[in-house]
């Protein structure tokens, strides 16, 4: 990782720059990490791994803009249906997050662990196409009476609240990236022509 000089991420979202800066940061201390603002081509709620991973990929690739800059980061949740119901018999999903880096020739994807979202909001986000984090705000605010000062996704995260703290998105997001980073990490593995970490 010591020719990784300078990192862009396709996202202004804080939770997500900690995550990267954090997982780059175990292995070059002082890369320049920024996020800008890309699209992801996808629906605003990303269901199955398709439109998941598109959305990485897609967000990496926008955030890399030009050869001075050493790495693209994409980082992109959704939902993912799952082949069984879940406790109450309806069928499940799961958030997942998928991260890809690029350098421009190269593009690897990693993903985050994944979790159960309750079923209020999943049902409709899968349904309506609507980002589950409105959702599941408003939900929250109405079982547990707390109202965030901003959208919890660009604090603790939604994982954060269900965890009560433990798991926060950022910490959440890191080991997706760090999954990403392996093959970078590793390229003779991998098949990659040289090592750009």
């Amino acid at each position: 990782m010591a020719a990784v000089r300078w990192v862009r991420v396709g996202s202004l979202s804080e939770p997500k720059l900690v995550a990267v800066r954090s997982a780059i940061g175990a292995y070059v201390t002082d890369a320049k990490v920024e996020g800008v603002e890309v699209t992801s081509g996808v629906p605003e709620q990303p269901v199955g791994f398709e439109e998941i991973i598109r959305g990485a990929r897609n967000r990496a690739a926008g955030a890399l803009g030009g050869p001075s800059c050493d790495l693209g980061v994409g980082i992109e949740d959704g939902l993912v249906p799952l082949p069984v119901s879940n406790f109450a018999g309806e069928v499940a999903y799961l958030n997942i997050g998928c991260v890809a880096i690029t350098d421009g020739g190269r593009t690897s994807i990693g993903f985050s662990s994944a979790f159960g979202y309750p079923l209020e909001c999943s049902i409709p986000a899968v349904r309506d196409r609507q980002p589950i984090g409105a959702a599941f705000d408003r939900l929250w605010e109405v079982h547990r009476g707390e109202s965030a000062a901003k959208p919890s996704a660009l604090s603790t995260g939604n994982i954060g609240r269900l965890s009560i703290g433990v798991l926060p998105r950022a910490e959440y997001a890191r080991h997706g990236v760090l999954c990403a980073l392996v093959a970078f990490l590793q390229p003779d593995l991998y098949g990659l022509d040289e090592d750009v970490v």
